[in-house]
């Protein structure tokens, strides 16, 4: 079963994570989550999920003006040419749509098929901001934290410079 924002949240609280979550209009893109949140302070990020032609999946997390060199992090990671997963198999691996791509959806890979990449530079901002499952709401979350709900999810992210040819 594909776990929601309350379970979500429970987890979270569970871990003793504390978190603080701002509601506003869907939102699908960066651009349209820039009008909608840029008043939040700290990081904004935007998180990606990628696969190759074996169907390997990689999640990449980093801020939002980040850019990332889709070529070269294939070479980083020795995966293949790397292309974004479809609507279906975003929906299959992690249990959500496009837009609502986040870290948090790590909840919903219990077999562990994604592999987790963090920019580094964005564990350095305090809070971080993802959506919480749905793109109606951006949840804010302190780096240290979101790397123990990561690891509590069965994950051991790499954290790469991806802002950086490599």
């Amino acid at each position: 079963m594909t776990a929601t924002r309350k379970p979500l949240f429970d987890r979270l609280a569970a871990l003793g994570i504390e978190t603080v979550t701002h509601e506003h209009p869907p939102v699908f893109t960066v651009e349209e989550a820039r009008r909608h949140c840029a008043q939040l302070p700290g990081g904004h990020c935007k998180s990606l999920l990628l696969r190759n032609k074996k169907r390997a999946l990689w999640l990449v997390v980093a801020l939002d003006d980040t850019r990332i060199d889709l070529k070269a992090l294939t070479r980083t990671l020795s995966a293949g040419r790397l292309s974004f997963a479809s609507p279906e198999l975003l929906a299959e691996a992690l249990g959500v749509i496009p837009g609502a791509v986040t870290p948090f959806a790590l909840i919903n890979d219990r077999e562990q098929r994604v592999t987790v990449v963090l920019d580094r530079a964005m564990l350095d901002r305090d809070p971080l901001n993802y959506h919480p499952l749905e793109n109606d709401a951006t949840t804010a979350i302190a780096p240290a934290d979101l790397l123990r709900f990561i690891e509590a999810c069965g994950h051991r992210p790499l954290v790469l410079d991806l802002d950086r040819p490599a």
